[in-house]
């Protein structure tokens, strides 16, 4: 059972996952400080102070805080703008592998393919198939 498990966890699939999450991780603390620290408060500022997260409504007594939702929604929004931006960039910089020229077969005219069927048949002969 041990084998097995050293098998599992040391595939390289194994091991580029778990950098995977570690930097995903990492990434994802610095577009949250991006989004509260910097982004955020710039919208603050743009709608003259107010905070988005502050948002209320209140009906009889209940209140609905849909700012805080707002909010989630323009952190993903950012979040996932932010991803896309660092996979395209990761893209271009990955090395471009040279394609393969694709050989095409030779084309023979029908005299060639005659010596061909001529030849496959006297093989036949030979051997008695």
């Amino acid at each position: 059972m041990w084998e097995d498990f050293k098998k599992f966890a040391l595939k390289g699939n194994v091991l580029d996952l778990a950098v995977a999450v570690v930097i995903g991780a990492a990434f994802g603390k610095i577009v949250s400080s991006l989004v509260e620290d910097i982004i955020m408060p710039a919208v603050g500022i743009l709608l003259g102070g107010v905070s988005v997260e502050d948002w209320t409504y209140t009906l009889n007594g209940a209140e609905l805080r849909y700012g805080i939702f707002a909010q989630s929604i323009i952190d993903f929004f950012i979040i996932a703008f932010s991803i896309f931006m660092v996979i395209r960039i990761l893209t271009k910089f990955k090395r471009k592998r040279p394609e393969e020229p694709v050989e095409e077969p030779a084309l023979l005219d029908t005299k060639e393919e005659l010596l061909m069927e001529i030849r496959d048949l006297l093989k036949q002969e030979k051997t008695g198939l």
